[in-house]
Parts: structure tokens; C-alpha cells; sequence
């Protein structure tokens, strides 16, 4: 039974289909005036059929055009949404490749974006100058251009490497429209087969819609692109200026409950996410965690703008008091570079840092301008008992046995810094510490001198200094008689060039009371008068006339007993004080002389 040409449509029968209809009434031997009405329908039903596919083909290309631009607003990823629009643009066109390429101003040149179909990975990534090809061409001048076959169309600019490109992906017929975005060509979209043909006018205006399409996606994601970063910037603000607030907030706290330069670098290493270091203005570390790197221009620099200076991944900012530089402030090991927010919050850090190192000083120079007055009168007695008690409990000293006095003079350190480096021990011992008559003078509680003096001169060292200390009991009722038998035993140490030692009265015996007006140069020319031809004989022969002479002297002048001291024969002795008698003359036995030479032997031990 034949089928009717409505059937043949409805059922989207191929045009052969059609065709056997006539072919079979034409075989069945139909009349002239039948076939004549069948010849009509039949051109009416493949003009209806033709009809029919171009309205399908376009709403295939409609819907095509709907979901890609339904893809704008669902994909915020612009690559994604340009390779659909290469896909599909080369489904419609039935296209054996499409690609997309951007311009590169700079350059001047158009570079593959997007590809879909292409054979070989040099095509993907090749770029043409503009003007250069069809593709360069279309990048330049912003208009569509096609070819049915490009290797022979002379109308485009060839290049050895891009002619290479070409024949490497076997094409043949190209066809290019523009990517425009506010009024400017900014790439082209392609569509390429790899035989000859030609492309009509739909496939141009259908190719020209994808490009549109493309060139809002592009638009789209610039703008995306835009309020993201200002999402972002703001974001960051938000975060920054919170940060800042929180921080801020953290330092006033820190200031009114008296947090020291410890507590600055805890807060600031939180809140900026970083290690910071304090430094005093000669580099020594305050508080923090240490960093390395030379940090001097960049201080100056921050003492001159009064702001942060960047250096490498660190920020160092200089805490000033007026114009006293009185620490540094580093930064090191950030999370990443500091916002400007937070770069104010590390310059109010350096702030807080001059206001409590400021506040530190005037508590402590306070303290130690009282405690120096109060060491004044108790040791000059210009106030009475009573009222020196009063003033004593008020800065809670304990004047009660056992007592001690240490007497230091310092090398590499001023008496300020000293009296600081001391402070811990007057106050963890209720006592105190000033300056007086210049040295340095620590008055506490303590049972044994020797040892305090000891401390005394660890402290001074820690704090970059070095100390000679003299030490002394002392009792609450007569003070200045402790402080002048320390001060006597300092002055010896000096005499006897025995800097950086302590010693309290003890380890000086009769040399403390002969020695303590005296100075170095005194003590040297009496030594050199008295002993100096025996302890040149010595030093220039190795021999033991020193010894000698002091072994005869503690054996009241027995040859026998100064022998067997010095584990000689008797004779020895006797050939040794010979010699004695050689350099210091025929009197050096006599009573007045012997006394000098005893002084001065025991002058020269305690020096050695």
C-alpha cells in the first residue's frame, strides 16, 4: 500500500521516500491528470518538508542559543561558559573544529582561548599577529570573513608556521566572525571544515549569535571579576578594620591594667598573625621572639616618617617618645603582606610600646630617686630613727638584722642602668638600692655579705656590665659604718687592680685599712721600692726568693723550720737570703725594714 505524502511528512521520511511515491503511480499506470495532481502534491509536500527541517534546524539553533544563554547567568566560571559555546557552536554548524581567541593588545596578537576538535596540540596553542590569516584578520578589523578553501585564497596574509598549523589540522574551509565587547574587538570566534565547501548566510548569522553570546560571557565574568575583588576587598576590610578595633581595644586594656612590653608583643603577634620581636634602640631583645636580619636603614627610616618600613616579608616600625627613639618593633614570619589597617595597628602598637617603656622608667626612676634619698639619710643620719622607719615601712625596706651593704663600681653600664639591673634584688629581699658618693649601693637582708656581693656582680653582668664589689654586715642601728667598711674594701680591690672581683672585709684582712686612700700607682711604686730588686731576680731566673723570704719571715727567722717549708736544705735557705742581702742591702733584717718587706710581700699575694 502506498503512503501519502502527509504520512511521509509526519513520519520526517527522507526526500528518496517521497520520490517513489510518483515512481509508483507513474508504474501502476496512473493517468495523465492523476500523476499531473500527484506531481503537485508532491511539490508541495517537499517544499513543506524543506519548510519544516529549516523551522526544526532553527529551533535547534534557538534552543542552542537559550541554553547557552541561560548559561551566563548559572556558570560564574568564563571558561567553562566559552567552551559550551565552542561545543555547541560546532554541533549546530555540523563543523569539523571551532575554537575561540583572544586578543593580546600588548602583543598584538590574537592567541587560542578555546578549542573543540582539534588534532593536534600545536594548534591549541598558537598565536597569529593581527592581520595575519583569517583568524588575525577578523581579531583586527572586527567584521566576519570565510573561505571555502583558506590554502589557496590569496585574499588573507600567510605565514610558513601558521599555513604548517594549518595543513596540520587538515583544513580547509574557515569561516571567522568578531568578539565584540563596548564598541571593541577583543578576539573571534571560528568554525572550520576540513573540506572544501562553501558557508551560506545562516550559518554566518548563526555563528555571529555565539560570538555575541561569548562576548556577554566575557563582559560577564569582567564584571564578576570586578565584584568579586571588591567582595573581597571589602571582606578584607571588614576583617581588617575588626581587627584593628579588637586590637586596639586589647592595648587600652593592656595600658590601664599596666601590662608591660611582653604583653604589646603577645597582642600584636595574635592580631597580625606574625612573630614580633622588641628591641631596644642598641638591638638587645626586650620581649618576643627574636628575629635576624639587618633592620638599621629601615629603622632609621621609620624614626624619620614615624611609619611602618617593609622589609623583605617583615615590618619594622620605630616606638618614639617625641623624638627618642626608644625601641623597635619587628614583624617577621606574617601570614602574608599586612593590609593598610593593619599596618596602623602595628605603628599604635609601637605607640603603646613608648608609653609603657616611658612609664617604666618614670615608675622606676621614681622609685629609685626615693630609694637613693632614703639610702642617703640612713647612711648620713640626717633624719631621726623614728621618721627614717616611718619612711622605710612606706617603701616596705625591712630594717631588721641580718643585714648587708654591697658597695659596687661598674665598667660598660651607667649607675641608672645599674641601680635597674639591682631593683629586682632590693625588692625580692625588702631592702634597697641607689645611688651614692658614685658607686652603686645595695642595702637588704642577708645573712652573708660575700654571697650578696656575688649576686651583686652576676646582676651587673647580665645587664652588659662588669663590677668590682665590696661587701659587708651591717646592723640597723649604725649603718654608715657598713657602708664605709664596704666601700673600704672596694677601694682596695681597685688598689690592688682587682677589677670585676668582690670581696668583703675578711678576704682583705690589714690590706683594707692600709690600702683604702691609696691608689694603684701608690700601691705599685711602694711594692717596686720595697721588693722591686727580688721580684726582678724571680722574674728573670725562675728562682723562689719571694717564697723564700716569706717562709723565713712566718718562721720567725729559723733556717731549719724555713727549710723544711719549702722542702730545701738549710744551706739553701741560708745561700737564698744571701742573695736577699745582695739586692736589698745588709738591712733588710732589721726590725723597721722587716715590717715593710712583711706589708709588702702580703701587698703582693693579694694582688697576685
Amino acid at each position: 500500500m502506498t503512503r501519502s505524502f502527509l504520512d511521509l511528512l509526519y513520519d520526517q521520511a527522507p526526500r528518496s521516500a517521497f520520490d517513489e511515491v510518483v515512481a509508483a503511480a507513474e508504474r501502476s499506470g496512473a493517468s495523465e491528470a492523476e500523476l499531473a495532481e500527484l506531481r503537485r502534491e508532491y511539490d508541495v509536500a517537499t517544499r513543506l518538508r524543506e519548510l519544516i527541517a529549516r523551522q526544526r534546524a532553527r529551533e535547534a539553533e534557538l534552543t542552542a542559543l537559550y541554553d547557552t544563554a541561560s548559561d551566563l547567568t548559572a556558570i560564574r566560571d568564563v571558561d567553562d561558559i566559552l567552551a559550551a559555546i565552542v561545543r555547541r557552536a560546532r554541533q549546530l554548524l555540523n563543523a569539523d573544529m571551532t575554537y575561540l581567541s583572544l586578543n593580546d593588545e600588548a602583543e598584538g596578537a590574537s592567541y587560542m582561548k578555546v578549542t573543540d576538535g582539534a588534532l593536534t596540540p600545536e594548534f591549541k596553542e598558537l598565536r597569529l599577529p593581527l592581520g595575519t590569516g583569517l583568524l588575525g584578520l577578523v581579531a583586527q578589523a572586527g567584521a566576519p570573513y570565510f573561505t571555502p578553501d583558506y590554502q589557496s585564497d590569496e585574499r588573507f596574509v600567510h605565514r610558513g608556521y601558521i599555513d604548517e598549523a594549518v595543513a596540520g589540522e587538515r583544513i580547509r574551509a574557515i569561516l571567522g566572525v568578531p568578539l565584540v565587547v563596548d564598541g571593541q574587538v577583543i578576539g573571534a570566534l571560528l568554525a572550520v571544515h576540513r573540506t572544501v565547501r562553501p558557508f551560506p548566510p545562516a550559518e554566518v548569522s548563526l555563528l555571529t549569535s555565539f560570538a555575541a553570546h561569548a562576548a556577554v560571557a566575557l563582559q560577564n565574568a569582567r564584571l564578576f571579576a570586578e565584584l568579586d575583588e571588591a567582595n573581597r576587598t571589602m571582606t578584607e576590610h571588614t576583617a581588617a578594620v575588626d581587627s584593628a578595633a579588637r586590637a586596639h581595644d586589647r592595648l587600652t586594656d593592656l595600658l590601664l591594667h599596666g601590662g608591660g612590653v611582653a604583653e604589646v608583643a603577645e597582642v600584636l603577634s595574635d592580631e597580625l598573625s606574625g612573630r614580633l620581636a622588641v628591641h631596644d634602640p642598641g638591638g638587645d631583645l626586650i620581649a618576643g621572639e627574636a628575629a635576624t636580619g639587618d633592620w638599621d636603614q629601615a629603622v632609621a627610616d621609620s624614626v624619620t616618617s614615624g611609619r611602618s618600613v617593609r622589609v623583605g616579608n617583615s615590618y619594622v616600625v620605630a616606638a618614639l617618645a617625641g623624638t627618642e627613639h626608644v625601641a623597635t618593633l619587628v614583624l617577621h614570619d606574617a601570614a602574608g603582606p599586612l593590609a593598610l589597617a593593619e599596618r596602623r595597628t602595628l605603628e599604635r602598637g609601637a605607640m603603646v610600646t613608648a608609653l609603657v617603656l616611658l612609664f617604666a622608667r618614670t615608675v622606676s626612676e621614681t622609685e629609685n630617686r626615693l630609694g637613693g634619698e632614703l639610702l642617703s639619710d640612713l647612711f648620713d643620719g640626717k633624719a631621726g630613727d623614728d621618721a627614717l622607719r616611718q619612711r622605710a615601712r612606706r617603701q616596705n625596706v625591712v630594717l631588721q638584722p641580718p643585714l648587708a651593704v654591697a658597695v659596687a663600681a661598674t665598667e660598660g653600664i651607667d649607675r641608672y642602668a645599674a641601680v635597674r639591673a639591682l631593683a629586682r634584688l632590693a625588692g625580692d629581699a625588702h631592702g634597697l638600692v641607689g645611688e651614692y658618693h658614685g658607686t652603686v649601693v645595695l642595702l637588704v637582708r642577708a645573712d652573708a655579705p660575700l654571697a650578696l656581693g656575688q649576686e651583686v656582680r652576676s646582676a651587673l653582668e647580665r645587664a652588659g656590665g662588669s663590677a668590682t664589689v665590696g661587701a659587708a654586715a651591717a646592723s640597723p642601728d649604725d649603718l654608715r659604718s657598713a657602708y664605709d667598711e664596704a666601700r673600704r674594701c672596694l677601694d682596695t680591690l681597685l688598689t690592688l687592680g682587682r677589677s670585676g672581683q668582690v670581696s668583703d672585709p675578711a678576704g682583705l684582712g690589714l690590706a683594707r685599712l692600709l690600702l683604702g686612700d691609696n691608689g694603684p700607682d701608690e700601691l705599685a711604686g711602694f711594692l717596686d721600692s720595697t721588693l722591686g730588686p727580688v721580684l726582678a731576680y724571680d722574674a728573670a731566673r725562675g728562682t723562689e726568693l719571694v717564697a723564700t723570704l716569706e717562709a723565713w719571715f712566718a718562721t720567725g727567722g729559723r733556717l731549719k723550720e724555713t727549710g723544711a717549708r719549702l722542702h730545701v736544705h738549710p744551706n739553701t735557705v741560708s745561700q737564698r737570703l744571701a742573695r736577699i742581702g745582695e739586692l736589698l742591702g745588709a738591712d733588710w733584717r732589721d726590725p723597721a725594714r722587716g715590717l715593710d718587706l712583711q706589708l709588702a710581700l702580703r701587698v703582693h699575694r693579694l694582688r697576685s
